[in-house]
């Protein structure tokens, strides 16, 4: 069995509905029998041991969020060290922000992109008003030329004397373009500017080789395609050649594990990642996590990538010869370089097109105004479910079965 077979294999490790399919991997993964079967083992060790959990049973919590630390390294290209599990996405964001951002002279602001998650901004501009810096004047966001990508050079040029910091998505969550983060690193490096990445829309997804590109800090969710189910514990990583920095949010979990229990209110910090680690963990929401990346671990991240390309580029030639008399519009990059594990598509009446689309047991995701992003995940999902999603979106628009719906989005699409 080859590297792709094995994936594709994989799919009856899932909880498919056989009368849905399930084209929003790009928001929250499926729950797979071994995530389910790791959270009761947990629930277990914690009813079999009780406190002592904490050193006990085949996964003792006290080392849980450095050895998946670990074991999260390959996906995206860090070293042994580099990696925490902890945390979520914003508040890991809010913590590396608190410790990079260092204005100082004429460099006091932070550099952002017009197309980035909202979360990500609220957190900057949290973060500036702790400096005494109004967002307005130190948040300068890199305009997109269509609404739908960045620019590179664009990037690059907004890299001003004044920027003290630069925080990019990896993969831009609408069009779902991936960012040059090599050539984007380097340009900062240059600058001396300390740049982070947000891999929510990336990691599970696409290889990424941060250590190598000598990316300061990185930062992410587990529960799109790592599939470590709703509000799982997020991740983050910083370059070894800043494990010497103080952290910004200082917590009692980022200790030296040797020196935690000795109680001291003088810190004496991890020498890695985990002295980023504010809190307890989160035991419960990361033990889907143990099982998820030992599925990454079995298959690879590149044969998991070489699958979402075909999938992805099949799906846009059936969209190409079956919908092109409906105005729809892949607004995705068509590039295998440039493009994430989402499919885009544009319409005018997407609001209504998605929920013709859940009438008839297909799963996809609405992005106000007029985007419809469909995840054919790698894992789970299969070019048959891609052939019968185009099928039904040809229904659809030839009898016009969306007119019967209110244009009025979901409050949750």
């Amino acid at each position: 069995m080859d590297n792709q077979e094995t994936v594709a294999s994989l799919r009856d490790q899932f909880y498919t509905n056989h009368s849905h399919i399930y084209f929003d991997g790009n928001s929250l993964g499926l729950l797979s029998t071994s995530a389910e079967q790791k959270v009761l083992e947990l629930l277990e060790s914690w009813k079999q041991h009780a406190i002592d959990g904490w050193t006990k049973g085949d996964h003792p919590w006290f080392y849980l969020s450095e050895q998946l630390g670990e074991k999260s390294a390959n996906l995206i290209g860090a070293r042994v060290g580099e990696v925490i599990v902890t945390g979520s996405t914003t508040t890991n964001l809010h913590q590396l922000v608190a410790t990079f951002y260092q204005p100082e002279g004429n460099r006091t602001k932070i550099l952002a992109d017009e197309l980035n998650f909202p979360s990500d901004i609220y957190a900057l501009e949290s973060q500036l008003k702790q400096k005494n810096k109004n967002p307005d004047d130190h948040l300068v966001k890199v305009k997109s030329r269509d609404g739908l990508t960045l620019h590179t050079d664009d990037i690059i040029a907004a890299m001003r004397d004044d920027i003290a910091l630069i925080v990019l998505p990896s993969v831009l969550y609408r069009s779902g373009q991936v960012l040059d983060i090599e050539a984007i690193t380097r340009a900062a490096n240059d600058k001396n500017i300390p740049i982070g990445f947000d891999l929510c829309h990336s990691i599970g997804s696409i290889p990424h080789q941060l250590h190598d590109c000598e990316v300061d800090f990185a930062f992410w969710c587990n529960y799109k395609y790592v599939n470590a189910g709703p509000g799982s514990t997020g991740g983050l990583f910083v370059h070894e050649k800043h494990h010497v920095k103080t952290p910004g949010l200082a917590g009692w979990f980022g200790s030296n594990k040797e020196k935690q229990f000795d109680m001291n209110h003088e810190p004496t910090f991890a020498d890695d990642a985990g002295s980023f680690q504010i809190g307890t963990p989160h035991i419960l929401s990361t033990a889907p996590l143990i099982a998820s990346l030992d599925m990454f671990e079995q298959i690879g991240i590149n044969a998991l990538r070489e699958r979402s390309l075909r999938m992805t580029a099949y799906f846009m030639d059936l969209i190409d010869a079956r919908l092109s008399s409906f105005q729809f519009t892949v607004s995705n990059p068509r590039g295998n370089k440039e493009r994430g594990g989402h499919v885009y598509l544009e319409h005018h009446e997407a609001a209504r097109i998605v929920k013709a689309l859940k009438k008839n047991g297909i799963v996809p995701d609405l992005r106000p105004p007029n985007g419809i992003r469909l995840a054919p995940v790698p894992l789970y999902n299969t070019y048959e479910e891609i052939y019968h999603v185009v099928d039904a979106l040809y229904e659809i628009m030839s009898t016009k079965a969306y007119e019967q719906f209110s244009k009025e989005r979901d409050v949750v699409s």
